[in-house]
């Protein structure tokens, strides 16, 4: 074993804001029960916070069974995962063990706010960096192996190199995890491979993916980053199973046709056990952020507030925020912007300038005084945010995380995609589940957005009668999901078979 590993059987209290302020329960409907025998799980994500934060929650699913989980990773992101969870720790299982496995120093350069494509670049160092956990893992899988009756391995779909060796191991087996929509993996087989597909049955979506301009993968993707998922999806056929952080509410339809479509032959197991996330807002009364916008949103109406973020991986040049800006303000629709660069490969390193976001001159006293907006520089609490009354919408990138967190809380998106499978998401909220619209104009690359799209989106969904009917959609699809939750749900009974399926 490596001497490095750091195994803590409990989330550590960090002095940090967001420990303080932005932590959640775990969903109700989930009681603690003993089926794990001697079975035990490790899980590897892919360091990147739509990743990390996906697969922490999956973990305290499986340790709230009874059954020990192995959270592994490089020190750093651990830290991050752990930093940055809704889960707070007195409400979080025992049986959770981190590992701080060793990797080489890598390169985090700050993303690139100007750069032709909007895929977060900065990222790859870290991932290829990754790769040097191998090792280590294989080691912590082999030593688990003499102490259990079965190891179960649960990977991240792009970490699929790096538990390779799970497969030698005789008690040992692996699953991979997706941390994309099923909508969006079965488009990806459709645009690698070309085969033919059922007809949709109100909008021809093959016609929307190939048209001019649109969700290429070259587009969404880097080429360094293609070739990347290539050199993973070779091992996927190591796999005996897949899990979504998804509902059967939402894609039902596409977690069985992504299933028939890539069976060939081999008798795998799917599992859409989602949502991860907190489906049950606090309220006033329970402990909840102490973040001032939480303050400020108990003062707003019903369904008056926008609430507009671009995520972890987004860098915006100053030319588009401005132009969001005067966007935000022209619409007179509230709003909360949470405005923060973009996540480098090492969020806690230093090095260099940190860029200074700038507004336009008297922005934000402007809209302040006026009681229209606030702008959060800091870690907002989106999911309290998005299960608040006030909140009527909300205009987002589309990564999977948003749009499950957005469903579950019954709001409607403004989708404004930048990168990676946030076009095919978007897809599916304004054109398959009808709970959103899309920003015009915003598959141009190389092309700023102006205000007056951005005003006319935000107006289109806070204040017309197409935005109420999108509210209303949304609001029946976030009770169908949240009742999948509970005892007899339909998520709920993924869960307990795929707990079952390992325990047997």
């Amino acid at each position: 074993m490596y001497t490095t590993t750091r195994c803590e059987t409990t989330i550590p209290s960090h002095q940090h804001q967001q420990d303080q302020n932005h932590v959640q329960k775990l969903p109700s409907g989930l009681k603690m029960k003993d089926v794990s025998g001697s079975v035990v799980v490790v899980m590897v994500p892919l360091p990147a916070q739509g990743h990390l934060n996906q697969l922490l929650e999956l973990a305290y699913f499986v340790a709230s069974y009874g059954i020990p989980v192995h959270f592994v990773g490089s020190a750093t992101h651990n830290h991050q995962a752990k930093l940055r969870s809704h889960i707070a720790p007195s409400s979080s299982p025992s049986d959770i063990c981190f590992h701080d496995f060793p990797t080489p120093p890598f390169h985090s350069p700050a993303p690139d706010p100007n750069s032709t494509y909007k895929f977060p670049s900065q990222l790859q160092p870290a991932f290829d960096a990754a790769s040097f956990l191998r090792g280590p893992i294989a080691s912590l899988i082999r030593s688990l192996s003499l102490e259990s009756r079965r190891v179960v391995v649960v990977h991240d779909s792009l970490m699929g190199s790096v538990v390779q060796d799970a497969a030698s191991v005789p008690n040992a087996e692996s699953y991979v995890f997706h941390s994309v929509s099923a909508f969006a993996l079965y488009w990806y087989t459709w645009e690698a491979t070309g085969m033919v597909l059922p007809k949709e049955d109100e909008v021809d979506i093959a016609e929307l993916l190939s048209s001019e301009g649109f969700l290429s993968l070259r587009v969404s993707f880097t080429d360094e980053f293609l070739k990347f998922i290539a050199s993973q999806h070779e091992f996927k056929k190591l796999s005996l199973g897949s899990i979504y952080n998804t509902c059967r509410v939402v894609e039902g339809r596409y977690v069985d046709l992504l299933a028939s479509a890539t069976a060939n032959g081999i008798s795998t197991k799917h599992w859409a056990i989602g949502p991860f996330n907190m489906v049950k807002a606090p309220d006033k009364s329970s402990k909840r952020s102490a973040h001032m916008c939480m303050e400020w949103l108990d003062k707003q109406a019903a369904s008056s507030v926008i609430y507009v973020s671009f995520g972890t991986t987004t860098a915006l040049s100053n030319e588009q925020i401005r132009q969001i800006a005067i966007g935000l303000e022209r619409s007179g629709q509230k709003f909360i912007w949470v405005l923060r660069e973009a996540d480098k490969g090492d969020i806690f390193s230093g090095g260099g300038e940190a860029r200074k976001i700038e507004l336009p001159q008297g922005f934000e006293e402007t809209v302040t005084a006026g009681d229209l907006g606030v702008v959060v520089r800091d870690w907002a609490p989106q999911l309290e945010i998005l299960g608040h009354p006030a909140t009527g919408g909300f205009l987002s990138h589309c990564g999977w995380n948003s749009c499950m967190e957005s469903i579950s809380m019954g709001v409607p998106i403004l989708a404004w995609p930048m990168h990676s499978d946030q076009p095919r998401n978007a897809i599916l909220i304004t054109k398959v589940l009808k709970i959103g619209l899309i920003v015009k104009d915003c598959m141009n690359q190389n092309k700023v957005v102006k205000s007056s799209t951005i005003q006319g989106g935000v107006e289109a969904l806070m204040a017309s009668e197409q935005g109420d009917e999108m509210r209303k959609r949304a609001a029946e699809l976030g009770v169908a999901v949240r009742g999948s939750m509970d005892e007899g749900g339909v998520s709920r009974a993924e869960l307990d078979s795929f707990i079952t399926h390992i325990s047997r």
